[in-house]
């Protein structure tokens, strides 16, 4: 065989399969599945994948900025029948995943802004940079070309956390110090394909926002406790040890976390228990808010998992940030948000909670 099955370790009682497949572009595909993905691959076409980027600090707010100036030619909201992550058909245009048929795949962004061969940055005067090491992956969730974390099976949202498992085990064994799954769903969101899918960005250092929460555990945050006192006023929902609820110092309306009752740095330390009430919300928060919207909502969300050597004290978490303060409103961000930092809340957070929990 040209290619590599092996199956994970998993609580689940299934087996879950990864294929390791080398696109003819260099780029790396991954397909997991609970049958072995042993398919002969479909004809490719090579493409032009941008490497070039670079980290640039901003001396005054103390952080990194990726510059890639490549992303802005990326796909841009193709049709249906030139959808990139849709299975490969025999008369249609070559797709990222060169099979006929799949579970679950994970490839190399051929527009990313981090690079594991990135170019080396351009000096420039006063200014720190140094090249945007670092990995960035599409995850396309299904074959299907419409849908969303609440039309996912149960075992196809069980699917989803294996693979962000292995994609965190990977990319910190290869000296990444900060991991980040995430979606952006929504065309508000800046959605270019709109397949169901998400992302990962492997980081070359652990991003400040990351830095300052990892800190506020290590001192002494107590998540557990505190999910104890919110209960039951802040809460959305439960699924056995995991809990769905509207932080009282939440940003957006309607803003909600979701996290095992008991603290794990990240879903590669759930049980079967909590790994099934993880996928349990995220699709039913997915489906309360479309619900209570009215229309498939815009929204960010990214799960929160514990820097590489702060596991002892971080509390995993999965927020989700709707973009809509209303049915028919957007949230958008303020001049005075932007420039501060300092958010004006619309919706008082134990009251999104009540809303959503009451649907």
């Amino acid at each position: 065989m040209d290619f590599e099955i092996s199956s994970l370790a998993s609580p689940l009682a299934r087996t879950v399969y990864r294929r390791r497949h080398r696109k003819m572009d260099g780029r790396s595909l991954l397909l997991y599945g609970y049958r072995p993905p042993d398919k002969t691959p479909l004809d490719e076409v090579e493409q032009d994948v941008a490497s070039r980027g670079e980290l640039r600090y901003h001396p005054f707010r103390q952080d990194w900025a990726v510059y890639s100036a490549a992303r802005q030619n990326r796909t841009f909201k193709p049709t249906a029948f030139q959808d990139p992550l849709a299975p490969s058909r025999r008369g249609h245009p070559p797709t990222e995943v060169p099979f006929d048929d799949f579970e679950l795949a994970v490839f190399d962004n051929r527009f990313p802004g981090l690079s594991q061969t990135p170019s080396n940055s351009n000096p420039i005067e006063a200014v720190d940079t140094k090249p945007a090491h670092g990995a960035c992956e599409v995850v396309v969730y299904s074959p299907e070309t419409t849908g969303d974390l609440s039309t996912l099976s149960q075992d196809q949202r069980l699917l989803l956390i294996q693979a962000w498992n292995d994609r965190y085990q990977e990319h910190f064994a290869q000296g990444f110090p900060f991991v980040l799954p995430f979606e952006n769903r929504g065309d508000e969101a800046g959605v270019t394909l709109h397949h169901p899918h998400g992302q990962i960005y492997a980081f070359p250092l652990v991003p400040s926002v990351q830095q300052r929460t990892a800190e506020t555990f290590a001192k002494g945050y107590d998540l557990v406790r505190n999910l104890r006192l919110w209960s039951p006023n802040y809460q959305v929902a439960e699924a056995g040890p995991v809990t769905a609820f509207a932080p009282p110092f939440a940003r957006f309306p309607y803003e909600i976390w979701i996290a095992p009752t008991r603290r794990r740095p990240g879903p590669w330390a759930f049980d079967l228990e909590e790994m099934e009430g993880f996928a349990e919300l995220l699709g039913d928060i997915t489906r309360r808010y479309d619900v209570f919207f009215g229309r498939s909502t815009p929204y960010m969300m990214s799960l929160h998992a514990s820097p590489a050597g702060c596991e002892e004290t971080f509390h995993f978490t999965a927020q989700f940030y709707p973009l809509l303060r209303a049915p028919d409103r957007l949230k958008y961000i303020a001049t005075v948000e932007h420039a501060t930092g300092l958010y004006t809340v619309d919706v008082m957070p134990e009251e999104c909670a009540k809303v959503l929990r009451d649907l």
